[in-house]
């Protein structure tokens, strides 16, 4: 697995924990959470692009419509928390590194 697909993936990884843990009081990730964990490695290990856009920027939809809103969820809430809990990780993710 690409470098960068391995950091987009340990980010959304971050990102579930948070959410997991606020929402459901997951801690390790409950089976929901680990479902859309799993499902996204998938599609990051399949994805077509390369370079890897950011899946909102990018042409072909590779996750179905209710696991891209959960998807969107995750990272609504947990975005913001990101850069408090895992600083380096966040500003890794917003330059696209």
């Amino acid at each position: 697995m690409k470098r960068s697909v391995r950091a987009e993936l340990e980010t959304l990884e971050k990102m579930l924990q948070l959410y997991c843990r606020a929402a459901h009081g997951g801690r390790p990730l409950c089976a929901g959470c680990r479902e859309l964990l799993e499902y996204s490695a998938e599609r990051l290990r399949l994805c077509p692009q390369h370079p890897k856009p950011a899946c909102k920027d990018c042409p072909v939809h590779c996750y179905s419509p209710a696991m891209r809103e959960r998807v969107r969820e995750v990272m609504r809430y947990a975005g913001p928390r990101l850069a408090l809990r895992h600083p380096l990780l966040a500003l890794r993710h917003l330059l696209g590194f």
